[in-house]
């Protein structure tokens, strides 16, 4: 019986298809990416280097592997569905872990000359980090970097620990015992899906309508939570959420299936409103704008390729 039984299973294991005939390559999932970043398939195939049949043919060719729709075509341009809405989110997490896997192996190669711990509250680590690693790579390419992501809170715990050597934050101000430099400014923005009520309003909201109303959140600890919490305070405070999700992603996706309203950063949602999946709501009496911070252990000035990354940020929106 065991041997039928193991017989079976190894049958079974053969007519499984490997993960790499299931998954999509690399470069078209960075096609993918940039067809949401420029709303266009043919803008999308020069920021790749490809003709505009060759982009076309690969995302078909993506499609039939994966089964679904990922991109509808118009002479207005192109537009993910739903279903490409939420690839895309996945396509933008693997390829960012293969240029981490880039950088790791490269710097197992004996060529590192130093490494650099960096940790990021979710926003700045999805939405700007990124550009300022590939930045440093071209000044220091022997670098070996670690990024750590989490809330404003993690971070602040990770530099306490001597678990990072330095971290960026979005809150209201610097942790305690740590230091820090304001590297940018955000602005925090409502948004909704285009079928919610407030989508239709002539005039804006009012602050105290944002705070009684039970939205879709990012988690206490968040910087984003953070500011939300401190503007709201003197209307009464928030309403319970409706949903506290920890990801940016899993929030927009939330909003766009119509769940909410939400408060995001603007750097988060630029895909989004240009596609028009979501639509900023604008409130009358409320600013809600906050500092982007590099942070660092007290007393300990930031020193080699930790020194030379802070210098790349300045310039941050």
């Amino acid at each position: 019986m065991a041997s039928e039984r193991d017989d079976q299973t190894a049958v079974a294991d053969e007519g499984a298809a490997p993960l790499s005939h299931r998954v999509p390559d690399l470069g078209a999932l960075e096609l993918l990416l940039a067809v949401a970043r420029l709303g266009s398939l043919g803008r999308a195939a020069r920021a790749q280097g490809i003709t505009q049949p060759a982009a076309s043919s690969r995302i078909r060719s993506m499609e039939r592997q994966l089964g679904v729709a990922l991109v509808e075509r118009s002479p207005r341009g192109s537009r993910l569905t739903d279903a490409g809405v939420l690839v895309t989110d996945w396509a933008r997490r693997v390829v960012e872990a293969a240029e981490a896997f880039d950088a790791g192996t490269q710097a197992l190669r004996g060529r590192r000359d130093s490494r650099l711990r960096v940790a990021a509250s979710m926003t700045i680590a999805e939405y700007l980090l990124p550009g300022w690693l590939i930045a440093l790579r071209g000044r220091r390419p022997g670098t070996a970097v670690s990024l750590l992501a989490g809330n404003s809170r993690a971070v602040a715990e990770r530099l306490l620990a001597g678990e990072a050597d330095l971290g960026f934050v979005e809150g209201l101000d610097v942790p305690a015992g740590l230091d820090g430099a304001v590297i940018g400014h955000d602005r925090l923005i409502v948004v909704a899906a285009p079928s919610h009520p407030w989508a239709r309003r002539r005039t804006g909201l009012t602050g105290a309508e944002l705070a009684a109303t039970p939205l879709i959140l990012r988690e206490r600890g968040s910087g984003t939570r953070q500011v939300l919490d401190a503007a709201l305070a003197g209307l009464g405070g928030l309403a319970d959420p409706l949903l506290e999700l920890s990801s940016t992603t899993a929030v927009k996706s939330a909003v766009v299936s119509e769940a909410a309203p939400s408060v995001l950063s603007e750097l988060a949602v630029g895909e989004e409103l240009t596609a028009r999946r979501l639509v900023e709501i604008p409130v009358r009496d409320l600013r809600l704008g906050r500092d982007l911070r590099a942070v660092w252990p007290a007393g300990q000035r930031p020193a080699g390729p930790a020194r030379e990354l802070l210098g790349l940020t300045r310039g941050a929106p």
